[in-house]
């Protein structure tokens, strides 16, 4: 019995082992252009760009794949900062991926009107909609991104987006347009 623990014992260290050096031998290491970029993103994921994610869009920006302009979330502020990190020049928002936002919103569902169909949860790229079918749904307001991807597939048209309050988690610099930079040198 006891040798038998034992044994166990001794293969568990072993593969431990193992699984320690594979991890540090075979480490994948990052893009650290990536992670800047994709941390510069809204994060949103709501797609508009034409890639699945921010992650993905970062991805294709430090390939060279896409261009910087193409986040309407993120607006002018997130392409100058693009332009600013990797050394561009900045670009208005490419009006084919959408129209920038000038204030956030959120997804606020008529619970009276909804009738549980659960489109909306499926079509929520953040899962920011709670629900249950033929029950009603709602929102987690600090979850949903503003990417208005739930209102399209909804039959009975109970989806409105409405002005996020706002307050210090909401509140950013506003980021200087090009007349003032020309003003201010």
């Amino acid at each position: 019995m006891i040798s038998a623990l034992l044994g166990i014992g001794a293969l568990g260290v072993v593969f431990g082992a193992l699984l320690g050096f594979a991890a540090i031998r075979y480490r994948v290491e990052g893009d650290p252009v990536v992670d800047q970029i994709d941390a510069l993103l809204p994060q949103t994921q709501c797609g508009q760009c034409g890639y699945p994610g921010c992650r993905p869009y970062a991805e294709a920006i430090a390939a060279g794949e896409a261009d910087i302009n193409q986040c309407p979330p993120g607006g002018e502020a997130v392409i100058h900062a693009l332009a600013d990190l990797l050394d561009r020049e900045p670009k208005p928002l490419n009006p084919e991926h959408g129209e920038e936002q000038e204030i956030h919103q959120v997804a606020v569902i008529d619970e009276t009107t909804c009738i549980g169909c659960t489109l909306c949860i499926q079509a929520c790229p953040v899962d920011a909609i709670l629900g249950a079918p033929k029950q009603m749904h709602t929102v987690i307001a600090e979850e949903c991104t503003g990417c208005k991807l739930c209102i399209p597939p909804c039959p009975v048209d109970c989806i409105d987006m409405v002005p996020v309050e706002e307050d210090l988690a909401h509140w950013r610099w506003p980021y200087p347009d090009e007349e003032t930079l020309h003003h201010e040198a």
